[in-house]
C-alpha cells in the first residue's frame, strides 16, 4: 500500500489554465491576489521577477516553473517599480485570449500560468503535503523527470494541436506529482507531515500498514511492535515527525476515506462505517461528528 497514492486519490488534483497565458513586453506587471488558492505558472521565453512581500525577488528564466499558494499576494513583473494589472480584472476582460501586457517590442515575455483544484472534501490533507513556494529552476539538471514533462507542456503550447489544452492540464497535473515526490519536506528542517513521515523507514512501515488495513483495530503498542521499537520511542517520534500520535493520524486518516465515500453515496453510513474500523453506525457517527464538525448523515445531503 502507497500511502502517497491513497493521499493524491483523495485531493483528486485538477489543473485548469489562465485564459490563453500571458504576452507582455516592455515594462509591465502583473498582480495576483490573495485567495488561497494553488497557482502554476512557467515561462517559455523571456525573463521576469515573481515579488512576494517579505521576501527577495525571485528571478525567472527560461524554463522555469513555480508553484505558488496563495495565501498573500505575489506580482510577476518586468520591473519591482512598477504597479500591477489585477489578473482577475485582466483575465475576464481577456475573454479567453491571451493576456497582453506593456508596450513596445523589447524583452518579450511569453507565460502560461493557471490552478490546482483539489476535491473539497479532503483539500486539507494537502497541508504538510507541499510548501507555500517552489521554484524549478530550468538549470537544476538534476530533475529530469520533471524538465522532460516541462518540455513536454511548452513544445504543445508552442504548436497546438487537437485537445492541446487537454494534453497541457494532464501534464500540469502529473508535473504536481513529481514536485511533491521530489521535493519531500524533511524533518530534520523543522517540517511535519505525511512525506517527512514516508522518508524514514519505521515511520512509514506503519503508516503503510494503517492505510493498507485501515479498519484493523490498531495500537500505538501493536505499530510499535511492528516497526521493531519500543511503543515510546515509537510515540514519540511519529509525533514529532508527522505531527500527530498514530492513533490521531489513523482516525484522521478513517474519516478522510469516509468523507470521500459519503460523497459518493455508493453505500450506507453503517457500511462505510464499518468498512473504516468502526463497529456500529452510533459509535461512526459520533466519530465523525466530533472530527468533522456534522453528522454523516449530514455531510452527505450537503454534499450532494
Amino acid at each position: 500500500m502507497d500511502p502517497f497514492l491513497d493521499i493524491i486519490r483523495l485531493l483528486r488534483p485538477s489543473a485548469s489554465l489562465m485564459g490563453g497565458g500571458l504576452d507582455a513586453v516592455g515594462d509591465w506587471s502583473l498582480g495576483f491576489r490573495k485567495r488561497d488558492d494553488l497557482l502554476f505558472c512557467w515561462l517559455e521565453r523571456g525573463a521576469c521577477q515573481l515579488l512576494r512581500q517579505d521576501h527577495p525577488p525571485v528571478d525567472m528564466q527560461p524554463g522555469d516553473f513555480v508553484l505558488v499558494r496563495t495565501a498573500s499576494a505575489f506580482r510577476l513583473a518586468s520591473d519591482a517599480a512598477i504597479d500591477p494589472v489585477d489578473s482577475e480584472a485582466a483575465v475576464t476582460a481577456a475573454k479567453g485570449k491571451r493576456l497582453r501586457l506593456g508596450t513596445g517590442s523589447d524583452r518579450a515575455v511569453t507565460l502560461h500560468a493557471g490552478k490546482f483544484a483539489f476535491d473539497s472534501a479532503n483539500e486539507d490533507l494537502l497541508t504538510g503535503l507541499l510548501p507555500p513556494f517552489v521554484h524549478i529552476a530550468a538549470a537544476e539538471t538534476s530533475l529530469d523527470r520533471l524538465h522532460l514533462l516541462l518540455k513536454m507542456s511548452e513544445a504543445e503550447a508552442r504548436q497546438p494541436g487537437p485537445a492541446s489544452a487537454f494534453i497541457i492540464v494532464r501534464l500540469i497535473e502529473l508535473i504536481l506529482v513529481e514536485i511533491l515526490r521530489t521535493r519531500m519536506p524533511s524533518a530534520a528542517d523543522g517540517h511535519q507531515g505525511l512525506l517527512c513521515g514516508l522518508a524514514e523507514p519505521k515511520i512509514a512501515k506503519a503508516l503503510s500498514a494503517m492505510h493498507r488495513e485501515v479498519a484493523q483495530d490498531w495500537t500505538v503498542a501493536t505499530l510499535a511492535k511492528l516497526c521493531g521499537v519500543s511503543r515510546s520511542a515509537f510515540a514519540t517520534r511519529f509525533r514529532k515527525v508527522v505531527g500527530v500520535g498514530p492513533i490521531q493520524y489513523l482516525l484522521d486518516w478513517r474519516m478522510a476515506l469516509a468523507k470521500d465515500e459519503l460523497r459518493g453515496g455508493r453505500r450506507s453510513i453503517s457500511e462505510i462505517g464499518f468498512s473504516v474500523g468502526f463497529q456500529s453506525a452510533s459509535a461512526f457517527s459520533t466519530a465523525f461528528s466530533r472530527s468533522v464538525g456534522c453528522s454523516p448523515r449530514q455531510f452527505a445531503d450537503r454534499a450532494r
